[in-house]
């Protein structure tokens, strides 16, 4: 499994929301390149950055960061926030993205969703955010009565291969992850499944690891980081079972 830093650009500063809340918000740092890099020059191996601007507005607006972010330190990186359209999409890639996170579009546009699976499967996630195992759209505003494990197998019978799994309630609270959440959704997952939200401890990854699922490939880390809970090279020991 992989450690994933996370990266929320805001107002073009890197930030925090709770719950995805945009009047709960921590600024953690002034330009998004330099949090980016912190998390580099600690060990991180891949990163997750969110344009939270995008995703208010409808249509990517930190192009600019991603492609400083992606051009200058040497990791891959997966980028979200705004990709609601096919042009939307390939701007990101030809900005550097190697992943591209599409959520609501996704999960209701299916035409969208189809020319961007059609075009490049490989490089597309679904991000899959939930509300009492029901999946949650619009900025996390609406929650549906889909369950999650049914829009998974919708959307892989589309061809998607690799989603996030989000609880939003967890989400900022540092409560620890929803690992029974996990382990449902990695049992109908057929590629490979990533997870966020709730991560406080060091134990918190130890016991996502603990639950041997084959296919989750990888957590993503924000607050905990940023308030130096643990480091990244402590979080990736951690996934990898050893100590440091």
């Amino acid at each position: 499994m992989i450690l994933y830093p996370a990266i929320d650009i805001a107002g073009g500063k890197a930030v925090r929301l709770v719950q995805g809340d945009f009047d709960a918000q921590t600024v953690y740092g002034d330009d998004p390149l330099q949090a980016a890099r912190a998390w580099v020059d600690a060990g991180a191996r891949f990163l997750h950055v969110v344009d939270l601007d995008g995703a208010r507005i409808g249509t990517p607006q930190n192009l600019h960061h991603l492609e400083r972010i992606a051009g200058e330190l040497g990791v891959p990186v997966q980028y979200g926030g705004g990709l609601r359209s096919p042009q939307a999409v390939a701007d990101a890639l030809g900005a550097g993205a190697r992943r591209v996170l599409l959520g609501t579009a996704a999960i209701n546009d299916m035409a969208f969703l189809d020319e961007v699976v059609a075009t490049h499967a490989e490089h597309v996630v679904v991000s899959i955010d939930t509300r009492a195992g029901f999946v949650a759209t619009a900025g996390w505003t609406h929650t549906s009565e889909a369950p999650a494990e049914q829009v998974i197998e919708r959307l892989q019978d589309r061809g998607v291969e690799m989603f996030v799994f989000t609880d939003v309630d967890r989400d900022g609270m540092l409560e620890g992850p929803d690992l029974d959440g996990v382990q449902r959704l990695a049992a109908v997952v057929r590629g490979r499944l990533l997870c966020s939200g709730g991560i406080a401890t060091r134990d918190d990854l130890v016991a996502l690891a603990a639950l041997r699922q084959a296919n989750l490939a990888g957590v993503i880390v924000g607050k905990a980081l940023y308030e130096r809970r643990f480091t990244v090279a402590e979080g990736q020991a951690a996934l990898d079972g050893t100590s440091l």
